[in-house]
């Protein structure tokens, strides 16, 4: 038992007729979350001890199948829904997967090679289950839960997570946040681990309402794009109390208010993370009446580290660090110790460890608010000798919107310059350096850009100079567009 399905079994003597998750075209009330997940967890206590995959949009089975996989003490691997087929044959091997679980037959169809023929109907849930033709792999002890990471060099790895980990990052999140039986909307996939753990573990724990709808129903239509509008009317529908958002999406939402759609009055607490955000959007956010928290984390420690909340907030930091874990500072490099993974998937050598080197250069401030500069690997060094992030001046050329993509470069070179994609097609040469101009103002002179190119297509996640959490892949881009870089920079000569 766990203590979340310890508050589930007090809900159904204190609230048994109120929504517990609320879907599409379903809602479960608490007594109905205890009984089908019960029936479930019977159901899969055949598969006790090993990996089962979860390959679903969000919904409420999702959340049923999570909880019905920690009673039956079966280790649970969510894939996310843009995996390629190459990519979600990499984790389901990588992690020795015997089942998945599924709905959507067509979409496993190239599979075909993993998947047994033979299918177990889940019946409380109407999905399918198929055993995995897989081999044996190394896990810690506990792993309850294996997520993988975006990776931004290489194949990403497989963390593991125990049931106790997870619920001490939901803990510490509701007291920080101070939210009272939250109503949230799930605006990331459920196998995003920070949406998983800070929108579905920490509402449930606190007797609180978690809104699981399909992507379609939030604006992303896959490959046709981002319905803005869907999003801002389902927003506006389901007046949430809190959502988990990326940058990008805070983005979104700063334009909308900007041009009339006005912020659901129930909105008390909207996190934000995933990249380092500017701070110049966060006070544009803040004024436009939308309760964002800028926090930060990783999966190798349970998602949030640290986060900004409505008694206790800094702009600019990424907040003071929560409760579960204590956070210090090495050759300016951040280090977590306390609640920690308990390794990655068939390497020994890496579980159990007390602390977590996260590779991402930070300090403290006096009044203990943590700051993040950028991560350790990407820092530049000018032939001048003076060490930049690119992360930063990012961020800062991000805050209009007037950029989709910009990368930044400079390393043993004598200044910066830029790779940009506009947000929209139509933005003239002229409105980007105007723009880049005013950046450059508030920028010191050896972190400006000096030049910068336009290119033609995006860059993109299928080319991999983009991790699935949207982070340009450097190497691959430097790679890719070598030649472009090589003449900005005879450009003055």
């Amino acid at each position: 038992m766990t203590i979340i399905w310890d508050k589930i079994e007090e809900a159904i003597h204190t609230q048994e007729d109120q929504p517990a998750i609320i879907g599409i075209d379903r809602t479960y009330s608490w007594f109905e979350l205890h009984q089908t997940t019960l029936e479930l967890a019977q159901q899969l206590s055949a598969v006790s001890g090993k990996v089962v995959a979860l390959y679903a949009d969000n919904c409420p089975e999702w959340v049923i199948i999570d909880l019905a996989c920690q009673l039956a003490s079966v280790t649970l691997l969510p894939l996310p829904a843009f995996f390629s087929d190459l990519q979600l044959n990499y984790a389901l091997q990588q992690a020795g997967a015997t089942a998945i679980i599924y709905r959507d037959k067509d979409r496993l169809s190239q599979l075909v090679s993993l998947v047994d023929s033979d299918e177990q109907n889940l019946s409380p849930l109407h999905l399918l289950m198929s055993e995995l033709n897989q081999k044996t792999v190394s896990l810690p002890p506990e792993t309850a839960k294996i997520t993988f990471t975006s990776g931004s060099t290489g194949q990403p790895k497989g963390v593991c997570l125990s049931n106790a980990q997870q619920l001490n990052v939901a803990q510490s999140l509701l007291k920080a946040t101070e939210l009272v039986t939250p109503r949230h909307l799930s605006i990331l996939p459920f196998s995003t681990l920070l949406e998983n753990i800070g929108g579905l573990y920490a509402p449930l724990l606190s007797g609180g309402t978690v809104i699981a709808l399909p992507q379609n129903e939030l604006g992303f239509n896959g490959s046709t794009g981002f319905d803005l509008n869907k999003l801002l009317a389902t927003i506006s529908q389901y007046k949430p109390e809190s959502m988990i958002l990326l940058p990008e999406l805070l983005l979104a939402l700063v334009s909308a208010v900007k041009q009339g759609w006005q912020v659901p009055s129930t909105l008390k607490f909207i996190a934000v993370g995933g990249s380092k955000v500017s701070a110049s959007l966060l006070e544009q956010a803040q004024k436009s009446g939308l309760p964002v928290y800028e926090g930060y984390g990783l999966s190798e420690c349970g998602s949030v580290v640290s986060l900004n909340t409505p008694s206790d907030a800094q702009l600019g930091t990424i907040g003071k660090v929560l409760d579960h874990v204590t956070v210090s500072i090495k050759e300016s490099e951040i280090i977590v110790s306390g609640n920690t993974f308990l390794g990655y998937i068939n390497e020994p050598d890496t579980w159990l460890q007390e602390s977590v080197s996260t590779g991402d250069l930070g300090y403290f401030d006096e009044q203990g608010y943590l700051h993040i500069i950028g991560r350790k690997k990407n820092l530049l060094i000018s032939s001048f000798g003076r060490n930049i992030n690119p992360e930063w001046i990012e961020s800062e050329l991000f805050s209009n919107g007037l950029l989709q993509q910009c990368v930044v470069f400079g390393d043993a070179k004598p200044y910066c310059i830029a790779l940009i994609y506009p947000r929209d097609t139509s933005t003239t040469n002229e409105m980007i350096q105007s723009w880049i101009d005013s950046i450059n103002k508030t920028l010191p002179n050896y972190a400006r850009i000096e030049q910068w190119a336009r290119i033609v297509n995006p860059l993109s996640y299928d080319n991999e100079q983009m991790t699935s959490n949207g982070r340009p892949v450097r190497s691959k881009i430097l790679q890719d567009y070598t030649t472009i870089i090589e003449q900005l920079y005879l450009k003055d000569r």
